[in-house]
């Protein structure tokens, strides 16, 4: 069983989502590169469960191979590590010519991504993500960034894969608690574009159907992408849940993680519209019961003002606006822009 998504956005690349596909990934890369370095960035946690396979698949296909690997955590997303990065491929001499490839979650691809994108300029760049929040968010669409003590993601590039091999075999290794912090993207894709995929979801029996959920979010993402490609419009709505989630993990010193806070952000968000009176329909509850069942938290234990001080420097902001996420019926969200100043009702209304 496979599927394959083609994104045609400033770089036209391919999603593979396959079974077993990571000890493929060398023959998948010489059919479009040739052969070259490969620059393999993986981190401590990822490195003993899959670099040896990934690595095998590039040499036996010809392919020389280096490897960096940095120790797992949003902590590690940040300007030292990607500087220790930077200099790793300098020193081991990376032409225009080699190719870095991301082998992990979020915080690999998001981190090598950038490397890539600023490295001689720009080279190749390969996702292979392992975890279900990267398959179906962040490894299609070109976001890359690291972290900056002011906030997440403040540093970045937007930058497109060349290739993106999805092989959802590495899901069967993660931890029941990461594979959930996928489902609150899934979650969130359904209620922002697609009420039939948040059903598929809602009752949290996923696992059969999982080929189905990633090719669909895929397919989504490539849409927002393709329309929107430098964040400026429709792709914001992907952002639903994510301004006061941001604030929850920042608060949280990172302890909760980036899918725990998205869900808890993606509750304030919906109850909030509703106590507003800014939707027609309260989705509120279908929202909690899908996060509940899918076994993610709902609620955090920040007050209005904490959340509220973090968001004034996210970077979603201009000038003296935010544009929030509103979910108007279920599979339709839109976008409305609010003064920072009122963002403090909002979030009161939604706790």
């Amino acid at each position: 069983m496979s599927a394959t998504v083609r994104v045609n956005a400033s770089g036209s690349y391919d999603v593979v989502i396959e079974k077993g596909i990571m000890s493929r990934a060398g023959e998948c890369c010489k059919a479009l590169f040739g052969t070259c370095k490969m620059v393999l960035v993986t981190d401590d946690k990822v490195a003993p469960l899959y670099l040896e396979k990934v690595k095998t698949s590039f040499t036996s296909a010809g392919y020389d191979t280096v490897e960096f690997i940095f120790k797992n955590g949003e902590e590690s997303k940040n300007i030292d590590t990607l500087s220790q990065l930077l200099e790793f491929m300098a020193e081991n001499r990376v032409t225009r010519s080699d190719t870095v490839v991301a082998l992990g979650g979020g915080v690999t691809g998001d981190m090598a991504g950038f490397a890539a994108a600023v490295f001689l300029r720009g080279i190749r760049f390969v996702q292979m993500p392992t975890t279900l929040l990267a398959m179906v968010d962040s490894s299609v669409g070109g976001k890359t960034a690291v972290d900056l003590k002011a906030g997440k993601n403040l540093a970045g590039a937007f930058y497109q894969p060349d290739l993106v091999l999805c092989d959802y075999d590495a899901l069967d290794t993660l931890e029941p608690e990461t594979f959930a912090e996928g489902m609150a993207e899934v979650i969130k894709y359904g209620v922002i574009f697609d009420k039939k995929l948040f059903d598929l979801v809602k009752n949290g029996d996923v696992k059969k159907d999982i080929e189905k959920i990633i090719t669909r979010c895929v397919e989504l993402k490539r849409d927002v992408v393709e329309a929107d490609e430098h964040d400026k419009g429709e792709r914001q709505l992907l952002n639903f849940g994510h301004t006061i989630g941001h604030a929850v993990e920042k608060c949280s010193n990172f302890g909760i993680s980036h899918g725990n806070a998205v869900a808890i952000g993606m509750v304030i968000a919906a109850k909030a519209s509703h106590n507003l009176g800014w939707v027609s329909e309260n989705c509120t509850d279908d929202i909690i019961e899908a996060l509940k069942n899918n076994s993610l938290p709902v609620k955090s234990e920040f007050t209005a003002e904490e959340l509220f001080d973090v968001t004034l420097n996210d970077k979603k902001r201009a000038g003296g606006t935010i544009s929030l996420v509103i979910p108007e019926v279920m599979g339709n969200c839109v976008l409305k822009k609010v003064p920072v100043e009122q963002v403090l009702e909002f979030i009161k209304s939604g706790i």
